[in-house]
């Protein structure tokens, strides 16, 4: 075969961290950056280890159509075409893989890929004709072994059309070896436009570890990443911190993982390793609202770690419980509390709409966030995702149709008591009593230590103003 072209594509949508777990659109919140395609950049560090020529490009960062990709696939002439597909945007983003195929025939595999296909592969399939093949699960080695050209039938974790047949082989175990797994192709991209939303200096995602032990009721991390934490080893981590920093020029990250902070001796043993580099790196990462000390925290900001997110989720204890949270309102207060002492910034998560929630959850939870006071929140809207229990809660309750058109920020089912629409305009109240009040804008307007922070700040403050 002399054709090795892979073109690895985040369609055209609008602009979303295709993240699995949460699959985010950015527009909609109000301090979540977009994020680089990492999952297509290590594809494409696997399309080189394996001899192909790989591109990536993601067409909502450039504002660009189908009728972009139409012209970029028939100028390229890939033999693997390959699209991140996200639930809330399936239809839509499927779209690229028959245009590949209206344009190229033959001559083109059409590959998706996304959190979707892990519960849903068969029935997508069947119902999109010029798809050739679905990934699910991790997809790095399954990928490699598809560049290969091993018989599909003996690949692990696919779906593919044999004739008229379409056939499912046996899920692919997880990989335990994530230090097997090259580093993310970032020479392919333009790194200079992920950038902090509180500085505006470049940003790198590093992966270090997958897997989450708590199932929470809405959450994808158990389904997709399984619940044993697989951690990359901290010199694995450490080598690409620096090629970051040598190759790129880039020395502020996002530590992305599940769970970062679960296995402390590991936290610290990458910590330290990171100071004892000297390269003068700052990061932030997230941490469970339960599993903070002392120790860990003065190293973690001695590290270079600047803000933490914590997913609290609710300010309602019951509320907690019914989610699984396993956390206790208390020990969510000790956690921020133990960040604030070392001065590191909290971004704190909230999700509203879940079955049992009321009014009176919901002002609960705006209390208890307004009480922690921390630099940055996010109210998510409830988003019943393929695979988790929560969709299946939905199934089994009745309780409306599931509406993706807006995912985390107009819900996707109603309660048991509230409506969307009641669930969406609680949803902005609870943004514009949180961001709006006198007292945190003057506290944020002290902390800031440079124009360009201002300028973003500025702009996340019309954003609040200005929604509907």
């Amino acid at each position: 075969m002399t054709n090795k072209k892979v073109y690895l594509i985040y369609p055209p949508s609008p602009v979303m961290n295709r993240e699995e777990r949460c699959q985010q659109p950015t527009d909609d919140l109000i301090v979540i950056p977009p994020l680089p395609p990492m999952d297509l950049l290590y594809l494409a560090s696997v399309a080189r280890e394996q001899g192909y020529l790989p591109t990536v490009k993601d067409y909502s960062f450039y504002s660009q159509t189908l009728e972009d990709f139409t012209n970029d696939i028939s100028e390229l002439k890939p033999r693997y075409a390959v699209v991140n597909a996200a639930t809330p945007t399936l239809e839509s983003d499927l779209e690229v893989l028959r245009i590949a195929k209206e344009v190229l025939g033959d001559e083109v595999i059409t590959i998706a890929k996304g959190a979707h296909f892990n519960f849903l592969a068969r029935e997508v399939m069947q119902d999109h004709d010029f798809i050739d093949i679905v990934m699910c699960g991790e997809s790095e080695l399954t990928f490699g072994e598809i560049l290969k050209e091993k018989p599909l039938s003996e690949i692990q974790g696919i779906c593919f059309r044999q004739e008229f047949e379409i056939i499912q082989t046996p899920k692919r175990p997880f990989n335990d070896n994530l230090d097997s797994l090259p580093y993310p192709a970032r020479d392919l991209i333009d790194n200079s436009l992920y950038t902090r939303p509180d500085n505006g200096k470049v940003q790198a995602v590093i992966k270090v570890s997958r897997g989450c032990p708590y199932h929470c009721f809405f959450c994808l991390a158990t389904p997709l990443s399984g619940a044993v934490v697989r951690k990359r080893s901290p010199e694995n981590i450490l080598g690409e911190i620096r090629e970051c920093v040598e190759k790129y020029g880039i020395k502020n990250f996002v530590f992305w993982s599940d769970i970062f902070n679960l296995d402390k001796d590991w936290t610290r043993e990458l910590c330290q390793k990171i100071i004892d580099s000297k390269l003068n790196i700052t990061f932030s990462t997230n941490t469970r609202a339960d599993s903070a000390d002392v120790e860990t925290v003065k190293l973690m900001k001695k590290a270079g770690c600047r803000l933490v997110s914590i997913g609290i989720e609710s300010g309602c204890q019951q509320m907690l419980d019914k989610m699984g949270k396993k956390i206790t309102l208390e020990q969510v207060r000790k956690t921020v509390a133990a960040f604030k002492r070392e001065h590191i910034q909290i971004y704190a998560y909230y999700v509203i709409g879940l079955p049992w929630e009321t009014k009176e959850t919901i002002e609960q939870t705006l209390n208890f966030a307004k009480s922690l006071n921390t630099e940055y929140v996010s109210f998510y809207t409830a988003a019943a995702l393929v695979g988790t229990r929560f969709y299946d809660y939905v199934e089994q309750n009745n309780l409306g149709e599931l509406n993706y058109d807006k995912p985390y920020y107009y819900p996707s089912v109603r309660t048991h008591s509230l409506s969307r629409d009641e669930v969406f305009e609680l949803h902005k109240k609870l943004v514009r009593s949180y961001y709006l009040r006198p007292g945190y804008i003057l506290k944020m307007l002290f902390s800031i230590r440079s124009f360009a922070q201002f300028k973003n700040y500025f702009k996340a403050g019309l954003r609040i103003l200005k929604r509907p």
